[in-house]
């Protein structure tokens, strides 16, 4: 489901404000060139700078001190912050991963950057997303899409493998993404 809950609206980005893209392949793009990732087409869809700071293979441990890095550095007026596939398909413990996504949330939030959390399914081929996303989005206050890409994932004709999507299953991304700002008030 697509939850803003009551209060969670985000608030309005102007023309010129940035946006970090963080994450993991699914981030990245791969399955499809970088210019067809799902960051690239809500940049064109939404006609702001998105920031691809997607890296394929990375944990939420890894992901920890980069992401404290870029936001340090970039300082983006929001946050998309799509981790966790990595730690779920080599069976992490999911309070590492959950933990390791709250220090990521408690850091932009001490510096009043909004972040949309885009939950990533449990390891099985009808799953919803791990309930830790909805969790962490409860006790943070964010705005969490947690069916989408449990929907792209079940379609064959929206991925390049198993696991990635493909330029049609990243432009469905990028839209669903588009009008959860949207619907959220970050974008017109």
């Amino acid at each position: 489901m697509l939850l803003g809950c009551s209060g969670d609206r985000l608030p309005k980005l102007d023309q010129g404000a940035t946006i970090l893209a963080f994450g993991d392949s699914l981030t990245a793009g791969v399955g499809t060139n970088k210019e067809k990732s799902y960051p690239a087409q809500l940049s064109r869809m939404s006609r702001l700078e998105v920031i691809n700071a997607g890296v394929s293979g990375e944990t939420t441990r890894q992901g920890v001190t980069r992401f404290k890095t870029l936001v340090d550095d970039l300082y983006p007026d929001l946050i998309i912050l799509l981790e966790g596939g990595n730690d779920i398909l080599r069976n992490y413990p999911e309070s590492e991963t959950k933990a390791n996504l709250a220090s990521m949330i408690k850091h932009a939030s001490g510096k009043q950057i909004p972040i949309v959390l885009i939950g990533v399914p449990k390891k099985s081929l009808f799953s919803s997303s791990a309930s830790f996303y909805k969790e962490l989005a409860d006790e943070y206050q964010l705005v969490l899409d947690d069916e989408s890409i449990s929907d792209i994932i079940k379609s064959p004709s929206l991925k390049s493998d198993s696991v990635h999507f493909n330029q049609a299953g990243y432009q469905e991304l990028a839209e669903r993404i588009f009008q959860l700002l949207k619907s959220n008030g970050a974008i017109d």
